[in-house]
């Protein structure tokens, strides 16, 4: 065959070979617990060792979607989850491109705020939870001081639903700031400065600047920290596990999943190791992921298409 670079013969396997290992990895750790979890939802399966585990069809589902108040937390917990994803994306997507226009400036210590913004990026979950509960600890924490100084007081993380909720976006975007702002800086080191030099010598302001020539060019960077920040808050629950715990008013959709599979339990509200119920609200979680990132995907390839050609 012209233009096949792996010789003749049995040389002409050596591409499957190379393949192999990579295709049996994906399978064992990705394809293998995604088909895995679509069969466990149409199961009764607890994951105790021992316990019986009955195919019951769509039950799981039904339960989830139209029974009781269960399908009403579930509800509730999904705009709850739409809710942090559309604060996190839009807060965290403006913060971090305005992070790395001003660390894309020629001036002396950009290097260390740069380190600065992407330190809490390397930081797991657990140390980034223990930072703000210690932050924000309302009995002498010093947030809590600073409230004190002018005579307020929050309870933070152990107050009302809706001030818990708000205080794990802020941390959620503190956490990931620092991606958003790298993809973008990559994005404006790509800007040639030819452009900038042209735009000024023709009288141009600093925002048409932006407008005509930062923004337009900056769309893949745009488009890649779009689909993350989305797919990212729409599958994050570490944060509310650490921070706030299974509570009432605060479950985003994929804490719920983590909560009904291993058991959660506060004060008076408990869940039980369900793993068949988890795994089927772990693919409705999927299907709303699917569903907003290809939508996005989609607008985000026509609006390229329209602006690179």
């Amino acid at each position: 065959m012209i233009g096949y670079h792996f010789g003749r013969g049995r040389a002409r396997l050596t591409p499957y070979l190379l393949l192999i290992p990579g295709i049996f990895l994906y399978i064992l750790i990705a394809l293998g617990p995604s088909l895995a979890t679509t069969v466990f939802s149409f199961t009764d399966a607890t994951g105790i060792r021992g316990a019986p585990m009955h195919w019951i069809g769509f039950d799981n589902y039904r339960e989830f979607l139209f029974l009781g108040q269960a399908s009403r937390d579930n509800y509730a917990a999904l705009w709850r989850t739409l809710v942090f994803c559309f604060f996190v994306t839009t807060i965290q997507f403006g913060l971090g491109l305005l992070v790395a226009m001003l660390v894309n400036q020629r001036l002396k210590g950009t290097n260390f705020f740069r380190t600065l913004y992407f330190m809490p990026v390397i930081l797991g979950a657990v140390i980034q939870g223990l930072i703000w509960s210690l932050f924000l600890y309302p009995l002498g924490g010093p947030m809590a001081r600073l409230l004190e100084f002018f005579g307020a007081r929050s309870e933070f993380f152990g107050g009302q639903p809706t001030e818990a909720f708000a205080w794990v976006i802020v941390v959620q975007i503190w956490a990931n700031l620092g991606t958003t702002m790298i993809i973008f800086l990559a994005g404006l080191q790509t800007i040639p400065e030819e452009l900038y030099e042209a735009a000024q010598i023709d009288g141009a302001s600093s925002w048409q600047v932006f407008k005509n020539v930062t923004w337009p060019l900056l769309t893949p960077s745009v488009n890649t920290n779009l689909l993350l920040n989305i797919i990212g808050s729409l599958q994050a629950w570490q944060l509310f596990l650490v921070l706030i715990g299974y509570r009432n008013g605060t479950q985003v959709l994929g804490y719920l999943v983590y909560a009904q599979g291993f058991g959660q339990t506060s004060g008076s509200v408990t869940s039980a190791f369900r793993q068949g119920y988890a795994a089927a609200a772990s693919i409705v979680l999927f299907l709303l992921v699917l569903v907003l990132g290809t939508v996005t995907q989609t607008i985000l390839n026509r609006r390229e298409k329209r602006i690179m050609g």
